[in-house]
C-alpha cells in the first residue's frame, strides 16, 4: 500500500476541493466522470513517477457541450499546461523533457480528421507518448547523427466525435453533453477565477512532489487489466495516496467509464466484421462468399453498405479477414453444390480471441450504440448490483485477491488498498 502523507487528510481534502471546482464550472455526465477528471488532473503533477501517461479524451457529439470550458479548468489546474494550438511540431517535441508539461489540444478532431493536413508528426507524438522510453528519432544532418527526442507526456484532447482507437485505447474518456434546461454552472472568468484554480494546482504539486519515490514504487490492486490498467494506474495510485473514500471512488470510476466505452464502441472495423460474420453464419458450418456479402450489406446500420461505392465486395472482405488468417476456399454444401466461401471453423480462433460471445448465449447481431444506461449489469465495488444489460460486452476485472472475473468483490478498506 502507498504510504499516506503526514497529514492523512491533506490529499483527500485537495482532491475534494478540485472536485468542487470542476462541478462549479462544468457539468460532467456522471459522478464517476468528475472523479476521473479530478484524479487525472492531480496525476499530471507527478508525471516523473509514472510508467504511462494516460490521455484524457473530452469528446462531444456537437458544439456547446462544455468541452472547451472543461479544458479551461484543466489548463488552470494541471501541471505546466502546454497548449498546442498553432504550435509547430518541432516546438512541441522540444518542449517535452524528463519532467514534461501537460499537453492540451482543443479541436483535436482536426488533427485526426480527413483535413488534418501536415499534423502527422503531432499524431505520432500523441500515439507514442503514452509509454515511457518511446522517443522519436530524427536525423540531424548538421551534426551528422540521429537525435532521440522524448515523447512521454500526459495529454488532454478535446474534440467533436470519437478519437482514433490508438488514442482512445490509452485514454480516460469523458463524453460531454449539452446542458439540459435547469442545469446551470457558474460563469468562468480567467482574471477572476484562474488564480483560485492555480492555487489548487500549486498545492497539489507540493503534496505529490513530496512523495514521488513512494508513488513510483506503488503497485496498487487494479480493478481492470492490460492496457486499461496501464492507463488508470496513475489515477488509482493518486487515489490510494489521498485515502479517505478516494480509493473506492477511483476504482468505481475506472470500471464504470470503461464499461461505458465498451458499450458504446463497436471496436475496430475488422472486429466489427468478425462479429457480423458470426451473426451471418447463424450456426451454419459454411457459407458462400456471395451469401455472406448479401447478409453483411443488407444491414443498413452497419458500415458495410457504404464500404465503397457498391458496399463491401469479395476483394475487400478477403483483405479484412486475411488479417486474422481467414481465407476463402472452394466449399461443398449439403445440397451438393460447390462455391467460393468460408468455413465457420476458420473463424473460431479469431472469434475466441477478439470478440468472445457471452458464455452460454447465442451470438447476437451487431447493435447500435446503447444509451448511457450501458453501465447496467455491473457489480459495484460496494457490493450492490444493477440489472443485467446483455447487449453490453462483459468487462474483465481483477479483485484485490488477484482473481479475475466479471464481478468484483467490494473494497472494505476505504482508506487505501493493501
Amino acid at each position: 500500500m502507498t504510504p499516506q502523507p503526514a497529514d492523512a487528510h491533506q490529499g483527500a481534502a485537495l482532491l475534494n476541493e478540485l472536485h468542487a471546482a470542476l462541478t462549479r464550472y462544468v457539468i460532467l455526465p456522471t459522478p464517476q466522470a468528475v472523479d476521473a477528471v479530478t484524479l487525472w488532473i492531480a496525476a499530471t503533477h507527478a508525471q516523473p513517477a509514472w510508467a504511462h501517461a494516460p490521455r484524457l479524451v473530452i469528446r462531444a457529439p456537437e458544439k456547446r457541450c462544455g468541452k472547451s470550458r472543461l479544458l479551461d479548468v484543466v489548463e488552470a489546474t494541471c501541471h505546466e499546461p502546454f497548449i498546442t494550438v498553432n504550435a509547430s511540431p518541432s516546438a512541441v517535441y522540444r518542449s517535452i523533457t524528463e519532467d514534461p508539461p501537460t499537453m492540451l489540444v482543443d479541436e483535436a478532431d482536426t488533427i485526426f480528421g480527413p483535413d488534418a493536413g501536415n499534423n502527422e508528426d503531432l499524431r505520432g507524438l500523441l500515439n507514442a507518448g503514452h509509454q515511457r522510453n518511446r522517443p522519436a528519432k530524427r536525423y540531424d544532418a548538421a551534426a551528422g547523427r540521429v537525435e532521440s527526442i522524448p515523447t512521454f507526456a500526459m495529454a488532454a484532447l478535446a474534440g467533436i466525435g470519437a478519437m482514433p482507437d490508438t488514442i482512445e485505447d490509452r485514454a480516460v474518456i469523458v463524453r460531454m453533453r449539452r446542458r439540459a434546461p435547469g442545469e446551470t454552472v457558474a460563469p468562468y472568468r480567467i482574471r477572476r477565477d484562474r488564480p483560485v484554480l492555480a492555487s489548487i494546482a500549486q498545492r497539489l504539486e507540493r503534496w505529490l512532489r513530496a512523495d514521488l519515490a513512494a508513488l513510483e514504487a506503488a503497485e496498487p490492486a487494479m480493478p481492470v487489466e492490460d492496457r486499461a490498467a496501464d492507463t488508470w494506474e496513475p489515477l488509482i495510485i493518486v487515489a490510494d495516496h489521498a485515502g479517505d473514500d478516494w480509493p473506492h471512488r477511483a476504482r468505481q470510476a475506472a470500471v464504470d467509464l470503461l464499461a461505458e466505452a465498451a458499450g458504446g464502441d463497436q471496436g475496430s472495423v475488422r472486429t466489427r466484421l468478425l462479429v457480423d460474420c458470426r451473426t451471418a453464419f447463424s450456426g451454419q458450418a459454411a457459407i458462400s462468399t456471395a451469401e455472406l456479402l448479401n447478409k453483411l450489406n443488407a444491414d443498413p446500420e452497419s458500415p458495410w453498405p457504404s464500404y465503397g461505392k457498391t458496399g463491401l465486395n469479395a476483394a475487400k472482405l478477403s483483405k479484412l479477414l486475411g488479417e486474422f488468417d481467414i481465407r476463402s476456399g472452394n466449399v461443398r454444401f449439403p445440397d451438393g453444390s460447390q462455391a467460393k466461401g468460408y468455413r465457420a471453423s476458420d473463424f473460431h480462433d479469431a472469434w475466441t480471441r477478439y470478440c468472445p460471445a457471452d458464455e452460454g448465449k447465442p451470438s447476437q447481431p451487431s447493435q447500435a450504440s446503447p444509451p448511457s444506461s450501458a453501465r447496467d449489469g455491473l457489480t459495484l465495488w460496494d457490493g450492490t448490483s444493477r440489472p443485467t444489460n446483455s447487449s453490453r460486452p462483459a468487462l474483465t476485472c481483477i479483485g484485490t485477491d488477484g482473481t479475475a472475473g466479471t464481478a468484483t468483490p467490494p473494497i472494505t478498506n476505504t482508506k487505501g488498498v493493501a
